[in-house]
């Protein structure tokens, strides 16, 4: 990224956009929506309105499928070759363009401006998607006898995905890398509540003279934009990542309409387990990053933490002083900040309601609980201690700056509470014992475990995606294009 400058507010203004992009990406052109209809995005720090965005409806969503399936034909014809020169030079724009990604995003979503690492990663994982473009293969068998048999992997054709709003840009180069580099042509519907960045992929898609339809970018709600993608007969796949509830709708419009094939990833209350004998200079810190990052926005958020009875004391001390020393909440558009405010007054409300709940009862809470500031979504960083595992802020997605610290002394009775729970998307463990370290990431139901580490550790060459009610299906890696994939099998007679 770029160098940052400030102005003498300590505010950047390097790469405001002179003008921000409000319509709808269909056919390689920028349009306004059928019905001429607006939503407006509000700026989570001052509460002030950012942009007017136009809203998509089930037309506009016809009008994007039909030019995806016009597109189809000839770029599943190309040579993967000619798709990763594209989906290269893609990377290349996003790159050149990051400050202003970041800036869109930071004024829509909260996220911290400067040295934005989202940004950078989705750069890396297209780089890395539009490799796989070459990687789609199929097996053979000589097994029959005067028969040579194989099998082929070939695009769905017309897909949809409908992105979160919690890391807008990285959720969206997640689908379309994958999805455009097996030879689909895509739908792809942003979140309502930070819709700006995805647009400025639909300019660098036209920078870069990708073909007309292969990509289509609408902005809109669940319901009708979403729910129309779901729905759609002539999609034939759909990749879905936010909540459960809205997951489940997908899944039973996708089963209602075509019995299209449907990707999940969903929400999370990951457990993170420290044992007596964890290096806590290493988990007090990970533990901390894990639900402060993104403001606690993640999926993948450490949210439990179960720590050992005989350090449970010295663990939640030196937790307080690193929750106020790390991601220190402040604008987001200022040099140093570390964590922003919750997206908007909807999911600042929610988390308010948490803690008002922890204080009705009556739980111990030794670090925040309240709203930080009167300007903006801000909430103080926030611990909850011994709180019962039937409780509200125990088993639901808080989705804030919230952990919950309780106490174990059994292994097995830690595990058992680690994994009662309808989630299962990444898990962790600190201990110096190797062959505990292996037994617990063995036994967690998870479908990721960091052992002496924690969220957001991801690696972009293995798979990623919850057991359980946390999704289905994965993402990353050499596997991510079997869900972008159909597989067929070819008997030749000789």
């Amino acid at each position: 990224m770029a160098p940052v400058t400030v102005n003498d507010t300590g505010v950047t203004k390097s790469f405001q956009p002179q003008q921000i992009e409000d319509r709808l990406f269909i056919n390689g052109e920028f349009v306004p929506s059928i019905s001429g209809k607006k939503f407006d995005v509000y700026n989570p720090t001052t509460e002030k309105l950012a942009a007017s965005v136009y809203e998509a409806d089930v037309e506009d969503v016809d009008l994007a499928v039909k030019a995806a399936k016009e597109a189809f034909p000839a770029w599943s014809a190309l040579s993967a070759a000619e798709r990763t020169s594209y989906l290269n030079r893609l990377a290349d724009a996003i790159e050149t363009n990051a400050g202003e990604l970041a800036y869109l995003e930071a004024i829509t979503m909260g996220k911290p401006y400067v040295d934005d690492f989202s940004i950078k990663l989705s750069v890396y994982n297209l780089r890395y998607f539009s490799g796989k473009a070459l990687d789609v293969t199929g097996d053979s068998s000589l097994n029959t006898k005067d028969f040579v048999n194989l099998t082929l992997r070939q695009p769905f054709g017309v897909c949809g995905a409908i992105t979160p709003w919690n890391v807008p840009l990285l959720m969206l180069i997640n689908k379309v890398g994958p999805a455009l580099a097996t030879g689909n042509t895509l739908v792809l519907k942003s979140s309502e509540k930070s819709p700006l960045s995805s647009l400025v992929i639909g300019r660098l898609a036209q920078e870069i003279g990708l073909p007309k339809g292969v990509l289509n970018i609408l902005s809109g709600y669940g319901r009708p934009c979403g729910e129309a993608i779901a729905k759609h007969m002539d999609i034939r796949k759909v990749s879905f990542t936010g909540s459960v509830v809205a997951g489940r709708a997908i899944k039973k419009a996708a089963a209602e309409s075509n019995l299209k094939k449907v990707t999940l990833e969903l929400g999370g209350k990951s457990p993170l387990i420290v044992f007596e004998d964890a290096d806590l200079a290493k988990a007090v810190p990970a533990a901390t990053m894990s639900i402060l990052l993104n403001s606690g926005q993640s999926c993948i958020a450490s949210s439990r933490i179960y720590v050992h009875e005989s350090i449970a004391t010295q663990f939640t001390e030196n937790m307080k002083a690193a929750m106020a020393e790390l991601f220190p909440a402040a604008d987001p558009l200022i040099a140093g900040t570390g964590r922003g405010p919750q997206v908007d007054k909807a999911q600042f409300d929610r988390v308010m309601s948490y803690l008002d709940y922890a204080r009705e009862k009556k739980l111990t809470v030794p670090l925040g609980g309240g709203r930080q500031g009167t300007t903006g979504y801000f909430v103080e960083a926030t611990i909850i201690s011994n709180a019962p595992e039937d409780s509200k802020v125990m088993k639901e997605e808080i989705f804030g700056p919230v952990v919950c610290v309780n106490t174990f002394s059994d292994e097995s009775e830690v595990l058992q509470r680690a994994n009662d729970t309808e989630f299962g998307l990444y898990a962790s463990v600190f201990t110096k014992d190797i062959s505990r370290a292996l037994r617990v990431a063995k036994a967690l139901e998870a479908g990721s475990v960091g052992v002496n580490c924690s969220s957001p550790t991801m690696a972009v060459d293995l798979p990623f995606g919850g057991w359980k009610q946390s999704g289905d299906g994965r993402e990353l890696s050499k596997y991510c294009t079997d869900y972008w994939t159909e597989l067929k099998s070819v008997f030749i007679s000789l």
